[in-house]
């Protein structure tokens, strides 16, 4: 495990405070009755061609948005998620062996690293607490396992004290699948299981954890077609069912959902892309609306975010619209926490942009401000 040395900065405009409604359209009014901080992660490694510098900090009420700093020296925090009952966001480090904690200082705006822990994998892409939340699940995505970290009460991770290895047949790509590369680790709605699509074996994985015992063991894996390179994955707010991302094959796919079993079964498969591209792309994030309707899905290469719908009588999804994502590789996209705009990150755009939804028909109705970024590839929310 690599330490990190940690060095407080402000950001662009030194932290000025920047009022968008007078703008000719201001920024999304995120949660106009509670006050927010968001938190922007990065590449910034060579290796990774990256520009950024660690973890964007910004103090969100309605929509005045507030730079509030930032911490640089960090190693490629790719990931990070947030423990609301704790304050503490949490941090995946791309290509390297460890994850990190952070506590949200209220008053300031400020992370305080609460320490450092090993993964026993490399390459952590994705995070996700156990139902109890003294446990910090990592998917390793180069050495193709998911680990387990105790988490203590104030939210200081420890050494991972299990590690399950995903078996199974590499897919025909002879790139991207050279063995098993877990992308994502989602807990189902039950909080009984937790979903893992394999990139790198074509197939999604159910594991069950035992909270005694603290280790993870498969319950069933669901195949899907050679090549297809399973990312992410999204379950509909509602229904027994959930929505799969293939980046290789840049696909929807549409699964029921049994959560008893632990058994997820693909129905329906449909293109991320409009039917004129026929560039390169992989398909990328997933999000989806608080009422189930409308899903959203990332391209890189195309550089647009494809709208479907869900029609639940028929269990059935159709492509609706593309809208450009203001920038390159739009690496990840998130629904804000009023559930009215998607957010995108451009990696290789180097910034935010921020799109209403319209209810009616889903359309993503970009506004004109975007937040500057250096090689942003995630964000987090903690309320103040």
């Amino acid at each position: 495990m690599r330490p990190i040395k940690l060095a407080w900065a402000r950001l662009r405009n030194n932290g000025r405070q920047m009022n968008l409604a007078s703008t000719p359209s201001p920024m999304p009014q995120f949660a106009g009755e509670c006050a927010l901080y968001a938190f922007t992660g990065s590449f910034t490694t060579k290796k990774r061609k990256a520009r950024g510098t660690g973890i964007g900090i910004y103090r969100l009420k309605e929509d005045m948005w507030q730079e509030a700093g930032g911490i640089t020296g960090l190693i490629n925090p790719s990931f990070l998620m947030s423990d609301l009952a704790r304050g503490v966001i949490y941090a995946a480090h791309g290509d390297s062996d460890f994850a990190s904690s952070f506590r949200l200082d209220q008053e300031t705006g400020e992370l305080r690293l609460l320490g450092q822990a090993a993964t026993g994998g490399m390459n952590g892409v994705h995070l996700a607490l156990t139902s109890s939340g003294r446990f910090l699940l990592v998917a390793n995505y180069a050495s193709g396992s998911v680990a387990t970290l105790p988490v203590e009460p104030d939210g200081t991770l420890r050494s991972f004290i299990d590690q399950l290895e995903l078996p199974g047949e590499p897919g025909p790509h002879r790139q991207e699948q050279h063995g098993s590369h877990p992308h994502h680790i989602v807990p189902d709605p039950s909080g009984r299981f937790f979903v893992v699509p394999d990139k790198g074996l074509d197939c999604v994985f159910t594991l069950a954890f035992d909270e005694v015992s603290a280790r993870l063991r498969i319950v069933n894996r669901a195949m899907l077609r050679p090549g297809a390179g399973p990312r992410h994955i999204a379950f509909h707010p509602h229904e027994d069912v959930a929505f799969l991302v293939n980046e290789l094959e840049s696909s929807l796919v549409l699964c029921a959902w049994n959560s008893v079993a632990g058994n997820l079964t693909p129905l329906q498969q449909v293109s991320t892309l409009p039917e004129h591209f026929f560039g390169a792309n992989s398909a990328a994030a997933i999000a989806i609306t608080q009422c189930g309707r409308f899903v959203y899905v990332s391209n890189r290469g195309q550089d647009g975010i494809a709208c479907f719908e869900y029609d639940s009588e028929a269990q059935r999804i159709a492509p609706l619209n593309h809208t450009t994502s203001g920038g390159r590789d739009p690496r990840f996209i998130i629904l804000s926490p009023n559930g009215r705009q998607i957010i995108a990150a451009n990696e290789q755009g180097d910034n935010l942009v921020f799109f209403d939804i319209d209810e009616a028909d889903g359309t993503l109705i970009p506004r004109r401000a975007t937040l500057h970024s250096y090689s942003p590839c995630t964000i987090a929310f903690l309320p103040t």
